[in-house]
């Protein structure tokens, strides 16, 4: 089982990235889901020499996306590019927050920057992945905020580059989420899982180790396999309170919870 674990590099934020590749490597972990902050601190080539020569692949490179954002299509076309360095067919798309009040308005600008990016992305072999994240996070980070609209996006826009990030934090809630993980059939790009801890005050820096919440994960995972996704399953946790384990006993924990929760 952990042949598919991915160590989302955001989970051990206060370390490098050649770190937390030595820590991986050391404990067995095959893939890695880099932060384009952390590549940017030794600079895309050294950060693909550094994975490959530890034997990690990278299951996803996070993030594009803040399509209303000055210089945006300039920037994702940069994390494109990054991703395809790296090895990776697999972009996250946090989209950003609405730049106007008219909600309909702000995700039909998400959608056309999306189509922009679309051929430029297709033609370095990279997949879009649109990752909806929880409503209490519209107003800074995203104004798609269900997997149903995130769906809606890929499905209308109709090309196999685009799809969407399943991010156990943001969706289990959703009471369509069965129905919506069925339809996202043929367009999972990526599957991310930790856990909501049932007192939560910070919705962005409280995420928990799988295990110490309330997610279903065993059942979540089992409806992510049940629409075909086989792929690789990155763990990402945002939480000062696990940054500061050392990786000595962060990663070994990872695995363990892996292998106990998730599948």
């Amino acid at each position: 089982m952990t042949s598919r674990l991915s160590f989302n590099s955001m989970t051990a934020d206060r370390c490098s990235l050649p770190e937390v590749t030595e820590a991986c490597a050391a404990h067995g972990i095959e893939w890695i889901g880099p932060w384009r902050h952390k590549v940017a601190e030794i600079g895309v080539d050294e950060a693909a020499r550094r994975i490959a020569d530890a034997g990690l692949r990278v299951s996803s490179l996070c993030r594009g996306g803040f399509f209303a954002a000055d210089g945006a299509d300039e920037d994702n076309r940069r994390a494109v590019e990054e991703a395809a360095a790296l090895g990776t067919d697999a972009l996250v798309l946090v989209c950003g927050p609405p730049a106007t009040k008219d909600l309909p308005l702000a995700r039909a600008e998400i959608e056309r920057g999306i189509e922009r990016l679309l051929p430029f992305a297709a033609e370095h072999g990279v997949r879009l992945g649109i990752e909806p994240l929880h409503p209490m996070m519209l107003g800074e980070r995203s104004a798609i905020v269900t997997l149903g609209e995130a769906l809606d996006i890929a499905e209308r826009i109709g090309d196999p580059g685009v799809g969407v990030v399943i991010d156990v934090y943001h969706t289990f809630w959703d009471p369509r989420l069965a129905q919506e993980i069925a339809r996202a059939a043929g367009r999972i790009v990526g599957y991310h899982v930790n856990d909501w801890l049932r007192e939560t005050s910070h919705t962005l820096l409280e995420r928990g180790m799988m295990g110490d919440g309330i997610i279903d994960l065993h059942g979540f995972s089992a409806m992510i396999e049940a629409a075909g996704y086989g792929g690789p399953i990155e763990v990402e946790i945002l939480n000062p309170a696990i940054w500061e384990m050392p990786l000595s006993e962060l990663v070994p924990l990872t695995v363990d919870r892996f292998e106990r929760y998730v599948l």
